[in-house]
């Protein structure tokens, strides 16, 4: 919602909407999904190992399972919302049925994290992808894996069956979408055309038609007859986070920071945009003329809903340009299916064609005593008994009548909206959906991060001390020494203003509880998706003198404070651009050594400069093409990759890790190779080449080193060490 402005708001409020927002794990959250089915169930899984139920639109958690022994990477639900699959960071994969409340398969064979689930529309199947660049097809009944997809060259995100069951679809961080054909077990066709990770792939439900989302801030459509690209949008604002056709297949849903777009394909064009307040989107589904979208950050799950029935379909929309037509002309009527497009629909095949040529792989097929002991461990804890009886139970009953839709969510009354001030109007609905989950929601000291959702969980805490303004005072009268003990002796009359709501007993006692386990990682990390200065303060830039000059009362000594802070502000401000200037002298030497063709002498230039940004910057470009990496550059390289593993920037981090993953994946069986056998005679080249590995073998050992000691690190963070240790354990 824009909080800018009345107007914005007021359709804000009208057409989309705030629904709730509550800590869903004790630990950070990894992963969230809806119900296909109802709209009305939604799942998270989390670092503590947990995988909670919930029914959105309601403070409490349905039922927790437990019984993964790592942080649940990936969860997803059934057609029908009675199974449901989560996997884990230690490739482990299970399945559990919700109606009965227990495990009904551990499976295993991942090498690194399940990042991606899907059930089969039909066949009891589970496809699942994995950071180890493999997709597997799991058949749920003989415990068995049927199939081993390979081909992607980075971790597989995403997933998706047909709505036939015929085809599998696959994407990732190698910008590259994957058609497979489960009847036969191949590769149907490569979808190439993004130039960035792929972040969201689906299916049209009744045309051969699907949809691709992108890290490069495009959505493009593609053709399933003719593989070919049908169009794409535009490059908006920012990444997409998720995508999703409407049921009936008349335009497509696109999820991005804190906005949905309504896009149709032919022509290409933007129907209509929400303004939204959901920070980075998770998932989407729609369900009785609403959408409904779900994020989470740390320990919190915000939940926004918007009316799909208010989108705009006048023709205003916005125009792109489509790679094959060109521009097309402004169309005010809904985009039409194809008239030659093949429907799912009509061309479904036999359930069975899955079942009959797929080859499966020489694996066990029934379970063994380490599966039987996981699923001894595991567990259900039905925590809302009456929630759950009223999903999960009546569907084992017979009933004469259909079961009737939920009703959609009421929207905010429209009273609320053209308050005095936009804030205000948009606390009153999340703050009674907010407050009874749980005693620890002010926890979300997220707020002070970037979701402006946190915001809306504050305000109640600002509207509590005008009612204790009236007694502090004389509480103030009666102890004056314990509140003159710390640093109010400096101001004695204007201190009552400041202390009353300050110095109140109850709100501290909760901050100082709550703000121990928030402030402690940035001061070890600097986290990458931050969207402002960490622990930015105007005194750290200023004089000292000026810090305790605010309360001076003439007009003279203001001004002059003020032109003095101004001063000082610039000052920092020439130091900055020095700064930048200089960095940006030394990336300008370094590309005129590399443009000459002396990649090698530009990277120890790079080295040499003692600039860990400007190393950063070579990788970042070393890291787009594999082919640029020798022998020579692992040597130059390694020892600035260990330090950069140190690093407080988490972005100096993911770089370093991403450099190690290529070096490693291309050069381990060369250094194995080299290092077993000392060369003998008089062989040049070979002396040098064993030289060189050895080298880089000692740089990979005290790296292995570092690594091991960071696998414990909660989050992506965490699980990228795990993976990068996974490469290492292939040194010899």
């Amino acid at each position: 919602m824009n909080r800018s402005g009345h107007t914005d708001a007021t359709m804000a409020t009208k057409r989309s909407w705030k629904l709730q927002e509550f800590v869903a794990h004790a630990s950070n959250i990894n992963c969230l999904a809806m119900g296909p089915k109802s709209g009305r169930l939604m799942v998270t899984g989390g670092d503590d190992k947990k995988v909670n139920l919930w029914g959105i639109g309601k403070p409490n958690c349905i039922m927790s399972l437990s019984g993964q022994t790592s942080p649940v990477e990936s969860v997803r639900f059934n057609a029908d919302e009675e199974l449901l699959a989560a996997g884990s960071q230690s490739g482990t994969l299970k399945i559990w049925n919700l109606e009965a409340a227990k495990i009904v398969r551990t499976l295993t064979g991942h090498k690194s994290n399940v990042t991606g689930l899907d059930f089969h529309p039909y066949g009891d199947f589970v496809a699942s992808s994995s950071s180890d660049t493999k997709v597997k097809l799991w058949d749920i009944r003989r415990k068995g894996c049927i199939y081993t997809y390979t081909g992607h060259t980075g971790p597989v995100d995403h997933i998706q069956f047909s709505p036939d069951g015929r085809w599998l679809l696959t994407g990732g961080e190698d910008c590259v979408i994957k058609l497979w054909d489960l009847a036969v077990g191949k590769l149907l066709h490569e979808f190439k055309g993004h130039k960035g990770p792929i972040k969201g792939i689906k299916f049209h439900p009744v045309e051969f038609l699907m949809a691709s989302g992108s890290n490069d801030k495009t959505v493009k459509f593609w053709d399933l007859e003719t593989f070919q690209m049908v169009s794409s949008t535009a490059a908006g604002a920012n990444p997409v986070r998720s995508i999703g056709f409407h049921p009936d297949g008349e335009y497509l849903f696109c999820g991005s920071l804190d906005h949905l777009h309504v896009f149709g394909w032919e022509p290409v064009r933007c129907y209509d945009a929400f303004s939204m307040s959901w920070g980075k989107v998770q998932d989407m589904i729609v369900a009785n003329t609403q959408l409904i979208g779900a994020s989470f950050y740390q320990t919190n799950v915000s939940v926004y809903v918007a009316d799909v029935n208010k989108i705009n379909t006048s023709g205003n929309g916005v125009q792109y340009t489509s790679p094959e037509r060109g521009d097309m002309p402004a169309v005010n009527e809904l985009p039409r299916a194809s008239p030659g497009r093949r429907s799912f629909r009509r061309d479904r095949p036999y359930t069975t064609s899955t079942k009959q040529k797929l080859k499966s792989e020489p694996q066990r097929q029934s379970p063994t005593e380490d599966d039987e002991r996981e699923n001894l461990n595991s567990s259900a804890e039905i925590r809302d008994p009456a929630k759950y009886e009223e999903i999960f139970q009546p569907k084992h009953k017979l009933s004469q009548s259909p079961v009737k839709p939920c009703a959609p969510f009421p929207a905010p009354p429209e009273e609320r909206v053209p308050s005095h001030g936009p804030p205000s109007p948009q606390k009153p609905p999340s703050a009674p959906k907010v407050a009874p989950t749980k005693p620890t929601l002010p926890e979300a000291p997220t707020p002070d991060k970037e979701d402006p959702p946190r915001r809306d969980v504050q305000p109640p805490r600002h509207e509590a001390p005008p009612t204790r303004t009236e007694a502090p005072p004389t509480k103030r009268e009666a102890l004056p020494p314990r509140r003159d003990d710390p640093p109010p002796r400096r101001d004695d009359p204007p201190p009552r203003r400041e202390d009353i709501p300050k110095k109140d007993d109850p709100p501290p006692k909760r901050e100082a509880q709550i703000s121990p386990p928030i402030t402690a990682p940035p001061q070890t990390m600097i986290p990458s998706d931050r969207n402002k200065p960490i622990g930015l303060d105007m005194n750290d830039f200023l004089p000292q003198k000026q810090q305790h000059a605010g309360n001076a009362p003439s007009r003279s000594r203001s001004d002059s404070s003020s032109k003095e802070k101004i001063e000082a502000i610039r000052k920092g401000h020439s130091s900055v651009c020095s700064l930048l200037q200089h960095r940006h002298q030394n990336l300008d030497v370094i590309r005129a050594i590399w443009t000459a063709g002396d990649l090698k002498t530009a990277v120890e230039s790079a080295v040499n400069m003692r600039d860990q940004a400007v190393v950063v910057d070579i990788l970042n470009t070393l890291n787009l093409k594999r082919s640029l990496w020798t022998l020579d550059l692992c040597v130059i390289l390694l020892p600035s990759l260990k330090d950069l593993l140190t690093s407080k920037y988490e972005n100096y981090i993911i770089t370093s890790c991403a450099s190690l993953k290529l070096l490693l994946k291309s050069f381990t069986g060369l250094i194995n190779t080299n290092i077993k056998i000392q060369p003998s005679g008089v062989d040049l080249t070979r002396e040098e080449r064993y030289e060189k590995c050895s080298r880089c073998y000692t740089q990979l050992l005290a790296v292995r080193v570092i690594v091991e000691d960071r696998q414990s690190i909660m989050g992506k963070l965490g699980s990228t060490f795990r993976e990068l240790q996974l490469l290492l354990n292939q040194l010899e």
